[in-house]
């Protein structure tokens, strides 16, 4: 099945036909092309051209440094020499799992999470559980995916006084809309904790630049294990991302893409209240995505192969289940308005109602209604 809806999301990501509601992308307009055109060339022009050559595992001093600072804005004590750059958040997430979590265990997740997190676990042999007796647990505190919620205060105490280690990513920490990243919980326990960091929501994931800390006792194994893996993070890309943090003023960029994205979150909550009203969703405090649900049920693969003919993709929502839709599951969706152009955001939401209402009159799945087997994708 999964095979399948990544098969029908491919060919709506290559059809300019199709509004693009799925994929979780950053806005290709909101890159700073001119300042990373800048940065490209003043790492040319660098003496010895460290941005051609090889690098140590963990990253650029310099670039360390302007994390280390940046953290220290939001509450974090951290040493520069502390920090590991990675190729984007996934290699973080994976090395950090690898780290505390033997094959077999369970970590514990979100019911709804970062799909490539889940996936990264289980090709681990580990088994993602939301049951709350797992020691480590994977969280996404400033802004959750797919939900785009804050993690609460209760919940924060909770999860820092229970769990063994707590692997945080923050990946669209920088992008929640109206009181910006809350202080990460790195900055409560750096012996627990275990932070992922990225620039691939900001400045670009095709970047591939991310970082990961961990608590001291383990840093010398999550270097080994970095260079086992790729030896280093690409020099160019690392340079690059260094000289645009020399340069310009990334708070206030970042400020920028907040206001963006919120103004976009609002446009799309808008058109789903007037075309899907009997969707429901709680309005996300950051990141790309609305995460919508509704009783009714029906085929996912289905639903998606009639939206993407009606001109318009989603997430399905079963890519973000820890343990899979149910008989009883609400049918779930993410609708992404980071990427697609904003005037189509409202023209996006009336197709899927179309499609929705179209795959309605045809399923015999009803709430309620006893559940046919799927002929569609086997």
């Amino acid at each position: 099945m999964a095979d399948a809806l990544d098969e029908l999301l491919r060919g709506a990501a290559g059809n300019p036909r199709v509004i693009g509601l799925a994929g979780g992308l950053p806005c290709p307009t909101l890159f700073p092309r001119r300042e990373l055109t800048a940065a490209f060339l003043r790492a040319l022009q660098t003496r010895d051209v460290p941005a051609l050559q090889y690098a140590w595992p963990e990253g650029f001093p310099a670039l360390r440094g302007h994390i280390a600072a940046r953290l220290a804005r939001r509450g974090v004590r951290v040493e520069a020499d502390e920090i590991i750059v990675t190729s984007g958040a996934q290699q973080a997430i994976t090395i950090a799992a690898q780290l505390v979590a033997r094959r077999g265990a369970t970590i514990g997740v979100d019911a709804e999470t970062y799909p490539s997190a889940l996936d990264a676990f289980r090709s681990l042999r580990l088994l993602p559980t939301t049951s709350s007796q797992a020691r480590v647990l994977y969280r996404m505190p400033a802004v959750s995916n797919p939900a785009g919620s804050t993690m609460g205060e209760e919940e924060r105490r909770a999860a820092l006084a229970h769990a063994r280690f707590i692997i945080e990513d923050d990946a669209y920490g920088d992008l929640r809309f109206r009181a910006g990243p809350p202080v990460p919980l790195l900055a409560t326990s750096r012996t627990h904790v275990l932070y992922v960091g990225t620039f691939s929501k900001t400045l670009g994931p095709g970047l591939r630049v991310g970082f990961l800390i961990v608590p001291p006792r383990l840093h010398a194994r999550a270097l080994r294990r970095k260079a086992d893996d790729d030896l280093q993070t690409n020099s160019l890309s690392q340079a690059i991302v260094q000289e645009y943090l020399a340069q310009n003023d990334f708070d206030a960029f970042v400020r920028k893409l907040r206001r963006h994205y919120h103004r976009r979150a609002d446009r799309l909550m808008a058109a789903v209240r007037r075309y899907l009203p009997a969707w429901s969703f709680k309005a996300p405090e950051g990141g790309f995505g609305l995460w919508i649900s509704t009783d009714a049920r029906v085929d996912e693969a289905t639903f998606l192969r009639r939206s993407i003919a009606a001109g318009v993709s989603f997430d399905p929502g079963s890519r973000f289940l820890t343990e899979g839709g149910g008989r009883d599951q609400p049918t779930t969706l993410r609708l992404c308005f980071s990427a697609v152009p904003e005037d189509t955001i409202e023209e996006g939401a009336r197709r899927l109602a179309r499609a929705w209402a179209a795959v309605r009159r045809r399923s015999p799945r009803r709430t309620g209604a006893r559940r046919s087997r799927p002929t569609a994708l086997r």
